[in-house]
């Protein structure tokens, strides 16, 4: 589930360049088709089999889920989300799904102060409860998103914030998948709980600095407070209410509860993983100045 996000179509490529048989789900089938190659019907790739599932509908997912062995275990974050996750456990252990793999969020807890902390703490209750074989992924903040800031950042040349000059962790979306693609294929693996980073922790001013040695200009660091920033996503960038509070939760969080990288993803994959620079110079375009561009 999930195959049209920054992580899911990271694990369809990286399943099918090892061989595995996948499926992938998806509300918009002729979509994802598009999307991987295929616009007129078919496998987009060798192994690749599109199923259309919506997770509000629990008859299609267990179609979806017939017949096979594992579930990859990702939703938008969403204040459905629980509930949405939760129908697909419950149609998972309906299905004979013998191992989960779910993409979680670290901190979790019924008593975490960000709000989609606690869903996923809930559908991880769900999990256990159901007593279905599971492994959980627990990833810092995505480098991807990064790519939201570009259009800040090309105009005014500003990063704004509400860490002050706290580490953050950040992890690249394909080293998600690529754990994700381990442990799936790799029995030994399953059953755990991974805390996913990347090699090491940035603070804000830290970001500015890089992204401006790296474009050529002054990056500022400008830090709102997390009132400040919630209402600035709300008026300037138009952000729903919910995630404008995530967006400021977690940076909350981050201050009060300093981050430190792991070696996790090395362990895994017996390679370090992919640096905060080198992301950011691969996408360099998303800060500059020029057309519309896709940050997704």
């Amino acid at each position: 589930m999930g195959a049209t996000g920054s992580t899911g179509s990271a694990l369809l490529h990286r399943l099918t360049s090892l061989g595995v048989p996948v499926r992938a789900l998806t509300r918009d089938p002729a979509r994802l088709r598009a999307r991987l190659g295929s616009p007129t019907g078919g496998s987009p790739a060798a192994g690749v089999e599109i199923r259309a599932a919506d997770a509000a509908d629990p008859v299609t997912l267990r179609a979806a889920f017939e017949g096979a062995d594992q579930l990859f275990l990702t939703m938008a974050n969403s204040p459905a989300q629980a509930a949405l996750e939760g129908n697909a456990v419950e149609a998972a252990a309906r299905s004979g799904i013998r191992h989960v793999v779910k993409l979680s969020a670290p901190g979790v807890g019924a008593d975490s102060p960000v709000a989609v902390s606690r869903w996923h703490h809930a559908v991880e209750q769900q999990l256990l409860a159901s007593g279905l074989p599971h492994t959980l992924l627990r990833p810092y903040a995505f480098m991807q998103k990064l790519l939201l800031l570009g259009p800040e950042i090309a105009a005014r040349g500003v990063l704004y914030g509400a860490m002050a000059d706290a580490p953050c962790n950040y992890v690249d979306c394909r080293d998600i998948a690529d754990v994700a693609a381990a442990v799936l294929t790799r029995p030994e693996l399953a059953g755990r709980t991974y805390t996913l980073t990347g090699d090491r922790a940035y603070s804000h001013p830290e970001l500015a600095h890089l992204l401006g040695t790296l474009l050529g200009h002054p990056v500022r660091h400008l830090d709102l407070g997390a009132e400040g920033l919630r209402r600035h996503l709300l008026e300037h960038a138009g952000m729903p209410g919910w995630l404008a509070a995530h967006v400021a939760e977690i940076q909350q969080l981050a201050v009060d509860r300093p981050e430190t990288p792991t070696t996790t993803v090395a362990g895994i994959l017996g390679r370090p993983p992919r640096s905060l620079e080198a992301f950011l110079h691969e996408h360099l375009g998303a800060f500059r100045p020029g057309p519309a561009r896709d940050t997704r």
